[in-house]
């Protein structure tokens, strides 16, 4: 499994949208027009993550939804994080 830092995963960064680099892992923030559709969102991604067995960290407020992706038996970002943001990218 490749594992990176904050230099090493900058190509991979920037080929998401919006995601950001920090403390080793990456974040972004998901804004939708109402609790109901973040809710909907928060959903289909936690369906997503459990058939892909990695699990993000999450929080949600109305209507944002802040995303935390970071392997932690492997101490920091690999494929799978870069894996599940596009999926999750995809489902937004």
């Amino acid at each position: 499994m490749n594992t990176y830092n904050e230099t090493s995963a900058k190509s991979l960064i920037d080929s998401l949208i919006d995601w950001k680099y920090n403390n080793h892992g990456i974040e972004k923030q998901f804004t939708f027009k109402n609790f109901s559709e973040a809710l909907s969102f928060i959903v289909r991604v936690g369906l997503l993550a459990e058939k892909k067995d990695h699990h993000p960290e999450w929080s949600n407020v109305y209507n944002k939804v802040d995303i935390r992706l970071s392997t932690h038996s492997a101490g920091g970002l690999t494929d799978k994080d870069f894996d599940l943001a596009k999926s999750i990218d995809k489902i937004a």
